[in-house]
């Protein structure tokens, strides 16, 4: 299983509805509202590194409200 976190920077006012919408999407883990540079961070899990990219591009990226996406793949060193 693939891990990572995205981070989110979000239209101004956006950030409460686009953590919610995040958080439905199959394959994220958790979404939450942050404050600083970003505006949401979500944790995300897929069976591979292709299906990872899927979910962000496919998926992810398409929610209303969002303007950029940060992926960070989790590794265990």
């Amino acid at each position: 299983m693939v891990q990572a976190y995205i981070l989110i920077q979000t239209e101004v006012g956006k950030a409460s509805t686009v953590a919610d919408v995040i958080s439905r999407i199959d394959g994220v883990v958790q979404a939450d509202d942050v404050t600083g540079p970003y505006d949401v961070i979500a944790r995300a899990e897929a069976p591979s590194v292709d299906e990872l990219g899927h979910l962000v591009v496919a998926r992810v990226q398409r929610v209303p409200g969002i303007t950029r996406t940060l992926t960070c793949p989790v590794v265990h060193l």
